[in-house]
């Protein structure tokens, strides 16, 4: 349990959200958006966006506060791993800037290492970094999967599950 900080400002953009000045208009007659999104509807697109991962966790909830860009998720996890895998689905949303984590786990094992991606990295340089072996790159997309569709496929600001080697 604890909180997560995320760049809000980078991260799967699943939302709409200050996207007025951006949109332009098909027509003078037609207003551009200016309606932010509720919390709670934020909260249910987060919701599902767990729910896609897979995970094994029971009364899962999530609540938003737009004003503080914070999500707070509660429910019990079968593992670390997948307590673990719901905080970086939700936080590696644009405009998620913290996550509060109130998740009870039933099978205790260490934590992982949260690591933010930097320029110029990849995933067999972190595992040169972290394990000392590029070849352990696998071991860190494995753990990251199905939120990493590609190993290649990484960005500065993500922040990725690193496991105890």
């Amino acid at each position: 349990m604890g909180m997560f900080s995320f760049a809000k400002d980078i991260g799967d953009k699943i939302f709409n959200r200050d996207d007025a000045e951006s949109e332009t208009q098909a027509d003078a007659n037609t207003p551009a958006k200016t309606d932010e999104p509720s919390a709670q509807s934020v909260a249910n697109i987060l919701l599902s966006r767990i729910q896609q991962q897979n995970l094994d966790i029971s009364d899962l909830k999530i609540k938003y506060n737009g004003s503080t860009d914070t999500a707070e998720i509660s429910g019990k996890a079968k593992t670390q791993a997948d307590r673990e895998k719901a905080i970086i689905a939700i936080g590696n949303v644009q405009n998620v800037a913290k996550v509060i984590d109130n998740i009870d786990i039933e099978e205790d094992a260490p934590e992982s290492t949260m690591y933010t991606v930097k320029s110029g990295d990849s995933l067999s340089k972190i595992a040169q970094d972290v394990y000392g072996s590029a070849n352990d790159y696998m071991t860190i997309f494995e753990a990251n999967k199905p939120m990493l569709s590609d190993p290649d496929k990484i960005y500065p600001g993500q922040v990725l599950r690193i496991p105890k080697p």
